[in-house]
């Protein structure tokens, strides 16, 4: 009989982290995407706006999304170059244990 602390037999479960820039990567990519859309989406829902408005409400909103959109394609940038590097730096180190 085991107890719930005992592993159990099989295969070993070997964590890794994450590399470095990945998620800067992920989080710019889908930031890039979605933003735009969000940002049409608040802007259509509040409306056309008042007529003597000199921007209305749907344009105003997606110009944020943009903004926002391309603030994630930087963050995606900088985290792919991040990702390039660490890439670059293990294949360094496997190259020096051969």
């Amino acid at each position: 009989m085991t107890s719930p602390t005992t592993p159990q037999p099989g295969r070993p479960v070997v964590l890794e982290a994450a590399p470095r820039g990945l998620w800067p990567t992920l989080i710019g990519a889908v930031m890039a995407l979605l933003a735009p859309m969000f940002g049409f989406l608040v802007g259509t829902s509040l409306g056309p706006g008042s007529g003597g408005t000199a921007i209305s409400p749907i344009h105003l909103g997606l110009f944020l999304g943009v903004v926002l959109g391309g603030c994630g394609v930087l963050l995606a940038a900088v985290g792919g170059r991040r990702l390039y590097r660490t890439h670059r730096e293990q294949q360094g180190a496997r190259e020096d244990q051969d």
